[in-house]
């Protein structure tokens, strides 16, 4: 249901890196405050879709005894258009310290195999 309302001062949030090394496309988002079990990563074709939630809440006292709670509540939705070909089967994602990490093996379509002919 919705993708909730767009944070203040809204731009494309997370902020992604998208890297492509000699047999990977890595795919790096930024998303503080995000645990795991709260993003969902789907590809289809050469389009990656990253989609989660993002929650927060603190709770502060300040010198008069008051405190402060915030719980922000938003979701997010970014698709990236993948520069390769990739293996479905071999994707990894990880969720470390407000970094999240897909790495997506490209394809080995194109490369050659070579048989071993039985006797």
């Amino acid at each position: 249901g919705g993708l909730g309302r767009p944070f203040r001062g809204y731009k494309a949030w997370p902020a992604i890196d998208v890297a492509e090394k000699d047999g990977e496309v890595v795919v790096r988002a930024e998303v503080p405050g995000c645990k795991a079990e709260d993003i969902d990563i789907s590809v289809y074709g050469d389009t990656l879709t990253i989609t989660g939630e993002k929650k927060d809440s603190r709770q502060e006292k300040d010198n008069d005894g008051w405190y402060h709670m915030e719980t922000t509540y938003g979701s997010f939705r970014r698709e990236i258009t993948l520069p390769a070909e990739i293996d479905e089967n071999k994707i990894e994602a990880v969720c470390k310290d407000g970094v999240l990490s897909v790495t997506l093996p490209k394809a080995e379509k194109t490369k050659a195999v070579k048989v071993k002919v039985q006797s």
